[in-house]
């Protein structure tokens, strides 16, 4: 059964990414669920019937996540929101989506 998933590290601090508030949106852009990520800094977006083949945008809301963290950002801060496009061909597979995020970068990967 396939599966979409996520897990956010704050590479800032060194952990994970715990309460951070995200979106997952379907290739028209409607929003298909929105998500928290818990303690682990993980969220599991989609599995089963509901996960098919097309493309994804999954967004993150990092400035907000790292101002309530109590780190002073500039106004604006320098990355507000992260979006990442992803194109799914095959619903029986597992993709993870690993976001690993700071104020000031980000890097993600398909995980397994």
């Amino acid at each position: 059964m396939g599966q979409l998933t996520t897990h956010v590290l704050d590479t800032a601090h060194g952990v994970a990414a715990a309460g951070m508030q995200g979106r997952l949106c379907d290739g028209t852009g409607d929003t298909i669920a929105s998500f928290t990520t818990g303690a682990d800094g993980r969220a599991a977006l989609l599995q089963g019937q509901q996960f098919r083949p097309g493309a994804y945008t999954l967004s993150f809301w990092t400035a907000a996540y790292f101002a309530g963290r109590g780190l002073i950002l500039p106004d604006p801060p320098f990355l507000d929101r992260i979006d990442i496009h992803i194109g799914v061909a095959d619903a029986a597979s597992h993709y993870h989506v690993p976001l690993l995020v700071s104020p000031w970068s980000f890097s993600t990967y398909r995980g397994g």
